[in-house]
């Protein structure tokens, strides 16, 4: 599933207002952190990790490495933080984000 700017641009809305629950340190990224990630984006759909100081990794290359590994997408890649995105399979979730869709030019 490929995000379009304007899905993109509301998901980066919607990240402003969330907290960061997923760090990746000097260890990486290992299968304790993916679970994580994938309980997360689950239960939210939207998420956003920060990169420790002491990472061998940039936060560009953890959110590329991460995004394939939990089947999400990179929204956006600020600084130390980088937010994720994964639609919920849960079908009674309630809060679920709708993604705005591009309106089909007439020919």
């Amino acid at each position: 599933m490929e995000l379009t700017s304007k899905q993109r641009a509301q998901l980066r809305g919607l990240a402003n207002s969330i907290d960061t629950i997923l760090i990746v340190g000097k260890d990486g990224i290992g299968d304790n952190l993916v679970k994580q990630a994938n309980d997360a984006l689950e239960a939210r759909e939207l998420i956003k990790g920060r990169v420790l100081e002491n990472s061998l990794l940039s936060p560009r290359e953890a959110a590329a490495e991460l995004a394939p590994l939990t089947r999400s997408e990179v929204v956006q890649v600020i600084g130390t933080k980088f937010v994720l995105y994964r639609p919920s399979h849960k079908k009674d979730k309630r809060d679920k984000i709708v993604l705005v869709q591009e309106k089909r030019r007439k020919q």
